[in-house]
């Protein structure tokens, strides 16, 4: 996507005025706090597209449907709904004003796309049909590269970039922040602060490939007890391999959190973002998640890159079997 590429070239959204929540924010509070089920997100985006044959090459990733195909973004919803997914998490972690700019989009974009993100997922509760509840969550990811901690910007620009982006989010209509991805204790604080000034509920996900380390070398436990006292609604891992749960669990459920686990099936790449596998079937990757659906703190379980709708409707089979 190159320079010429700007705000005019994106898909009008219509103004509407003061960002408009799902009817039953309590709902949402309640199984947050461990009532019923734990919460079902949804599964990759960025992959989803690639699959379907749409560009996803950094810097923008998934964010490249928004400007040329939100329908693809909308179906993407859809099918997660379909699946089971009670969260639907809105395609935003491409939307910054960073990485808008590295590839030649102009100031102001960022509301815009952000807006678009969160009205296509919305659309998608709103058109689901059924009387699951659902929500829309807005993605809060790291300014830079998820798997390249030393990349961190410095904390004032840390500050400053989460806090407008977490507003975005909010003015948007979003109804929960995920604070997802996340390889380093410093610039997870500054998006949990950023978080918390929304007033909307919000949980994290760190990445975490060695037991008990943050790939910063940071203890996984120590950031997730900070993510906790900071308001998150539940603390843990996303964007891992399957093998490494089992460590990460280890480090904290001996500190009694509430958890999150949302891993992903493939590995890093420089150029698309993610490779996928295919290395597990739907319901190995649910076998996969035992231990952790075995835990009385799970709070919200799902899929990262490389996921898809079978592995959600794998994964609700899992939990109500619990």
């Amino acid at each position: 996507m190159g320079a010429q590429s700007d705000q005019a070239d994106a898909p009008e959204v219509a103004d509407r005025g003061e960002s408009v929540p799902t009817p039953d924010r309590k709902a949402l509070a309640a199984r947050l706090a461990g009532g019923g089920l734990p919460l079902l997100l949804d599964g990759a985006t960025g992959t989803e597209l690639e699959r379907a044959g749409l560009p996803t090459r950094l810097p923008l990733w998934s964010t490249h449907a928004l400007l040329d195909a939100p329908e693809a973004v909308y179906e993407i919803h859809r099918n997660y709904a379909r699946a089971g997914a009670e969260i639907l998490t809105a395609n935003t972690f491409r939307t910054q004003a960073r990485s808008l700019r590295r590839a030649g989009l102009t100031e102001g974009t960022d509301r815009r796309l952000t807006r678009l993100a969160v009205d296509l997922a919305r659309r998608a509760v709103d058109e689901a049909g059924d009387s699951t509840p659902r929500w829309v969550a807005g993605s809060l990811p790291p300014l830079e590269d998820c798997y390249s901690p030393e990349r961190a910007p410095s904390t004032l620009e840390l500050d400053r970039e989460h806090a407008h982006q977490a507003h975005l989010l909010g003015e948007a209509g979003v109804d929960l922040l995920i604070v997802e991805t996340h390889n380093n204790a410093r610039e997870a604080k500054s998006a949990l602060r950023a978080a918390a000034a929304t007033g909307l509920p919000f949980v994290i996900g760190f990445v975490s490939w060695q037991p008990g380390r943050l790939l910063s070398g940071e203890a996984l436990a120590e950031a997730a007890r900070a993510a906790v006292d900071a308001g998150a609604s539940a603390v843990g891992v996303n964007c891992v391999p399957p093998s490494s749960l089992a460590g990460s669990l280890a480090h904290l459920a001996p500190h009694d959190l509430p958890l999150l686990v949302a891993p992903n099936l493939g590995e890093p790449d420089d150029e698309t973002g993610f490779t996928r596998s295919e290395a597990l079937s739907p319901d190995a990757f649910a076998d996969s998640m035992e231990r952790w659906l075995s835990q009385p703190g799970l709070r919200m379980l799902g899929g990262c890159c490389g996921t898809t709708p079978a592995y959600v409707r794998a994964l609700d089979r899992a939990r109500r079997a619990r």
